[in-house]
């Protein structure tokens, strides 16, 4: 049998409790061979002092760990200390949100990352759906060319309860952006059963040729809460055999962005459980 292809990892988000660099050591440890870094105001906050510093660092530690990466925008409070994930691309006035994805562009070419991921927001109350798909193909059309001078692409992530919100919303927006090659999918597996799409091993091979990277955890149906594995309707196996038929290539990440409490305890009980089901973690570890 043939050795998968893609790279186990794990998010930051549910590693919000520990400084970066012990997150990436416990990752290692656990022969994880990817992290999607959420730059958050535990992690890579560009407006502390230290931030260069702290950039090359975490540079170097990927560098030596082996470890690919993925840069996530998906911090709460970060940009507004009182409005959770404000602004958005679909503000009036959404120019902390592309000033902070162009950070973030440059931060995944200092750090090697092949992909910056992203979402929509919500719909704010007052905008008609018309005007937001206008919005979003005009803010989203220069920072994918951005992306694309930088040899990076856009993962693009449908959320429940966000403007884009299924995966056929993300077709949507990507013919509204005329296929732009630097625009791919996030696909979180969780999310698919959320929103009652469908399967999500089934999904995974449909758009196995538009993905960047995806998300893995449990969840329910028509409830979105990031559980672990085996507390959710999520078919592990299948998921992973999926997977491994796709010949995706890139980083497969557990995100439990509600369990940093636990976080060391997340990631080595996540790597048992994949672990066992013959996920591709480092070898010696």
């Amino acid at each position: 049998m043939s050795t998968p292809l893609w790279q186990p990892g794990y998010a930051t988000s549910g590693l919000v409790c520990h400084r970066l660099g012990d997150a990436l050591n416990l990752l290692h440890e656990h022969g994880y061979r990817a992290a999607v870094i959420t730059p958050d105001a535990a992690h890579l906050d560009s407006r502390r002092d230290d931030y260069a510093t702290e950039v090359r660092r975490c540079a170097a530690q990927l560098a030596n760990f082996e470890m690919a990466c993925i840069v996530e925008t998906g911090s709460r409070f970060l940009l507004d200390p009182r409005r959770k994930h404000s602004p958005t691309l679909l503000d009036d006035d959404a120019a902390a949100r592309i000033a902070f994805l162009r950070e973030c562009l440059q931060l995944a070419h200092a750090l090697g990352a092949p992909c910056v991921s992203l979402w929509s927001g919500t719909l704010p109350t007052s905008l008609p759906s018309a005007v937001a798909w206008q919005r979003m193909r005009e803010r989203l059309l220069p920072l994918l060319d951005e992306a694309a001078a930088l040899g990076i692409v856009l993962g693009f992530e449908p959320e429940p309860g966000m403007f884009v919100e299924t995966v056929a919303d993300w077709h949507t927006l990507r013919a509204l952006c005329g296929a732009h090659p630097a625009l791919r999918l996030a696909l979180d597996c969780g999310h698919v059963i959320a929103n009652n799409e469908g399967v999500p091993h089934d999904i995974l091979l449909r758009e196995s040729q538009h993905l960047a990277w995806v998300a893995i955890e449990d969840m329910r149906h028509g409830v979105h809460e990031h559980l672990p594995f085996g507390e959710g309707d999520v078919d592990l196996p299948a998921l992973l055999r999926a997977l491994d038929a796709s010949a995706f290539a890139g980083v497969v990440a557990v995100e439990l962005p509600r369990h940093a409490h636990m976080g060391a305890a997340m990631v080595q009980q996540c790597r048992k459980v994949l672990g066992a089901l013959g996920a591709p973690f480092r070898q010696g570890s």
